[in-house]
């Protein structure tokens, strides 16, 4: 978080805090970092002098103060102390160093899928806290979430109210962030846990996308593309788009709950973290190479030779595969051959080979990781060789003897 040097008209001292730089300054006062006696240091908010004759403000401010003490847990700062009668009211909570979400966004652009799926999953687990203490923050967006070292941490309960109170401070006047806004806060209808979850789902596009899911414009613009129109989740990855829109919808009652989300977050979260950098790609990426490459490839060269059947490309994958249908044909063949007692069995087994070696010896040949020379097939060559040997010399005999009969004949 960037730190400024105290101005001249800043306090030096107040409570028991002795104050050292500016954190930032909104619409109700501003924060400094403090420490006490011991050294603890603290994220101190004063409210505005010209605001603090305000009953309003006064009464907001006192609504921050009491929501972040009933908060117990959860991914928000600790309340250390306060005190809303001073002249100019101000609290204490627990310092959380880390940048906020929007300037790391700012600074590096749009975070990975796993790194969004994680902050949302802290994220909403700790709205399940606030809305358990029957509070609604109404005003979640990046800004208002800091990245501490031991996580996300939920910022600026300025505008914060019981559930189902109205948004309006004034007719007309919606309070909150344009972009982040829900619909309901838009129409100045009641607030709800659902009106937070919408905040996080704009929250988390935004982490995705670095950009708002409705845009820029003017603040009446911005509205308006809320209540009206859809939002634009182009740039958020495939596995947050479809969980991000559902907390986006215009109807509360169609938004996932904090639980529900957050449970939702954690599994996409552990997914894309044991997916992206460890083992799934690689194994995604050879059986993509194996189907590419080994069958479609070898498949399309064939099909694009002149001439040549689709079919009879597929078939002579490999050159083992082909040899493998020969010697089996030869086979089948030779016992057709026998049984049937033909002759020009030689002439007919050069054509019998390839295309049934397509058919029986091709399959097994494509298959990964070699199999058909792991599984223990090979030592039955010697025992087709034999049989084809048996076979050459029974047909030579047959030749042999039939030539010598001819010859006999025409003595």
């Amino acid at each position: 978080m960037a730190m400024m040097r105290l101005r001249r008209e800043d306090p030096r001292i107040v409570g028991s805090f002795r104050l050292h730089r500016r954190l930032g300054a909104g619409g109700m006062g501003v924060v400094y970092l403090g420490s006490d006696r011991r050294g603890q240091r603290v994220a101190l908010k004063v409210i505005r002098p010209d605001l603090a004759e305000d009953q309003e403000f006064r009464s907001r401010f006192a609504r921050e103060v009491s929501a972040a003490r009933r908060i117990r847990g959860g991914c928000t700062a600790r309340l250390v102390a306060a005190d809303l009668e001073a002249e100019r009211p101000w609290f204490a909570t627990q310092y959380v160093p880390g940048p906020s979400l929007h300037d790391r966004v700012a600074e590096e652009g749009g975070l990975r899928a796993a790194d969004v799926a994680s902050i949302g999953a802290a994220l909403s687990e700790g709205l399940v806290a606030v809305h358990e203490a029957g509070v609604v923050h109404r005003d979640l967006k990046p800004s208002n979430i800091l990245l501490s070292p031991k996580g996300p941490r939920i910022i600026d309960f300025g505008i914060a109210w019981a559930t189902g109170a109205s948004t309006l401070t004034h007719v007309g006047t919606a309070v909150g962030s344009p972009g982040f806004l829900a619909p309901e806060q838009v129409r100045g209808a009641a607030v709800t846990p659902a009106t937070d979850v919408f905040s996080l789902g704009a929250t988390l596009a935004y982490a995705a996308m670095s950009d708002s899911p409705f845009g820029h414009g003017s603040s009446e613009v911005m509205l308006y593309r809320v209540v009206h129109e859809e939002p634009q989740l182009h740039g958020v990855p495939d596995a947050l788009a479809p969980l991000i829109r559902a907390c986006l919808a215009k109807d509360p009652e169609d938004r996932p709950s904090t639980l529900q989300l957050s449970m939702r977050l954690k599994e996409i979260a552990a997914r894309e973290a044991q997916g992206l950098p460890v083992s799934r790609p690689p194994v995604q990426r050879e059986r993509a190479e194996e189907r590419n490459t080994v069958r479609p490839t070898e498949r399309y060269t064939e099909r694009d030779v002149p001439g040549r059947a689709p079919e009879r490309g597929a078939e002579r994958v490999t050159e083992r595969g082909a040899e493998r249908g020969g010697e089996r044909g030869t086979e089948r063949s030779s016992e057709r051959e026998r049984t049937a007692g033909r002759g020009p069995g030689p002439a007919a087994r050069p054509s019998a080979g390839p295309r049934t070696g397509g058919r029986t010896g091709g399959r097994p040949a494509t298959r990964p990781g070699g199999r058909t020379t792991s599984t223990g097939r090979r030592p039955a060559n010697p025992r087709l060789l034999r049989q084809r040997l048996f076979v050459f010399v029974v047909v030579t005999l047959v030749v042999a003897l039939g030539i010598a009969a001819a010859q006999a004949l025409q003595g």
